[in-house]
């Protein structure tokens, strides 16, 4: 079997290039990104290209005797870089019609189990026939469902085969995903009465399930998730010695607002339903296929959980420490609010 990968040099893409090389059965690796992917060696063939600025003829070639092809280009993770999803729309457009006219049989896209989104009837957990509902307004879920939709066409065609890879959030040592750690984030603060459970995935076990997929030849969609899920307070105990904030609805979404405008790394106002509401998946179909995670939820939680400057601290300077940031919130939002109105005030007198 010769395998292509697209995305070679990303996070993902160095794990499954690893994987396959090693693969038995594997005939050729053909690593593709738009930054430097190394030198070739054995049966590794590594290339630099573009795929949002290649023509299709030119990457059509550069597939031609492929088998499987694997669809992990990303440009940024940057949610609201709209350049840069114009960027990953058009490069997987081209992917997609240059595998066509290689004759390339199956591809393997990376969306993401937030496409279900998180709202307060999904079962616990979704399966892969639930539908797709990604929150209004929250663009990684949304794109996520795009790509799915766009994939799916693809495949529409006779002989063609295709794998959709649904993982929970995925995290690392030092090395999360985007989402990996945005969803660690809202995890320390609590919204309401919401108290949902949560998935984290080590980005190994996410590289490892791509493999079966390649090697299994599996068609259809998977979700990919560690056994089971932590619940609000396994979270809370892995925690361990830090503030959990608690705010009120309307604060948190306020402050999440200020918080996206101002950080550089924010948790964007759209995850907050999922402070609020259950989103996780079911992974018996992977593992029926003979996927298994090497790591648990809690295991991959800790492994990417930096530990935080307060972790020595007693529960009572804990608590003083989440009461004062609870109120400095306050104190911010209240004081957005006084601006913007005394903006209004002085154009309503002009």
């Amino acid at each position: 079997m010769r395998v292509a990968v697209t995305g070679a040099a990303g996070r993902v893409g160095r794990r499954v290039v690893r994987r396959l090389e090693s693969q038995d059965g594997i005939g050729r690796v053909l690593a593709v990104d738009r930054v430097p992917v190394g030198a070739t060696a054995g049966r590794l063939v590594r290339r630099q290209v573009d795929l949002a600025q290649a023509r299709v003829e030119d990457v059509a070639a550069l597939l031609a005797g492929s088998d499987v092809l694997v669809h992990l280009a990303r440009s940024t993770q940057d949610p609201d870089d709209e350049l840069a999803q114009l960027r990953d729309r058009r490069a997987l457009l081209t992917a997609l019609e240059a595998a066509a006219h290689a004759g390339v049989g199956h591809v393997v896209a990376v969306s993401s189990a937030l496409v279900y989104g998180a709202w307060a009837n999904n079962p616990v957990p979704l399966p892969e026939s639930a539908p797709l509902r990604p929150n209004p307004g929250f663009s990684f879920a949304v794109q996520a469902a795009e790509l799915e939709r766009v994939v799916g066409d693809w495949a529409t065609e006779e002989h063609r085969r295709v794998t959709l890879l649904r993982p929970a959030p995925a995290v690392a040592e030092q090395n999360s995903s985007w989402i990996g750690r945005a969803m660690q984030g809202a995890a320390r603060i609590r919204v309401g009465a919401g108290d949902p459970p949560v998935q984290f995935l080590h980005v190994d076990d996410l590289a490892s399930a791509v493999v079966v997929a390649v090697t299994a030849g599996l068609s259809g969609a998977y979700n990919v998730a560690p056994d089971g899920w932590l619940s609000g307070e396994d979270l809370r105990a892995l925690q361990g010695a830090r503030p959990r904030l608690w705010l009120p609805e309307p604060l948190a979404e306020r402050l999440a607002v200020l918080r996206s405008r101002r950080a550089r790394r924010p948790m964007p106002a759209e995850l907050l339903p999922y402070t609020m509401n259950p989103c996780v998946v079911a992974n018996d179909r992977l593992r029926a296929e003979g996927w298994s995670p090497d790591l648990s939820n809690e295991e991959a939680y800790v492994a990417s959980d930096d530990a935080p400057p307060w972790a020595a601290m007693n529960a009572r300077q804990r608590q003083v420490i989440s009461l004062t940031a609870l109120g400095l919130a306050t104190a911010a939002v209240v004081m957005a609010v006084v601006l913007v109105g005394r903006r209004l005030h002085r154009r309503a007198r002009r």
